[in-house]
């Protein structure tokens, strides 16, 4: 029930995050490096299977895991300027599938 409503979610806001040039653009220039590819094991971009578990865990541990870094993700994952909103924003974007 819980992957049910989560994916719900991502479908709800998938047409307000990747209309959003911000979002796209920020995405190109830092989280595009790691998670178009899956580079060292990084959830991919569309890929909502790879995302759920993260997903499942909260924002509060999604937000602690970018913010400090995660595995080989490194703190702020490359983007430096981005408050707790948008990093949120590209993890709605990332986590839809495309």
């Amino acid at each position: 029930m819980k992957k049910v409503l989560l994916a719900t979610m991502l479908v709800f806001v998938a047409a307000q995050v990747s209309a959003d040039p911000a979002v796209e653009e920020k995405y190109s220039k830092t989280c595009a490096i790691c998670h178009a590819a899956g580079v060292a094991g990084a959830p991919k971009t569309g890929m909502p299977a790879e995302w759920e578990d993260r997903l499942a865990k909260g924002q509060e541990v999604l937000l602690k895991s970018m913010n400090e870094g995660l595995n080989a993700m490194p703190p702020k994952g490359m983007c430096m300027d981005c408050s707790d909103e948008e990093f949120m924003d590209l993890v709605k974007y990332m986590a839809t599938a495309k």
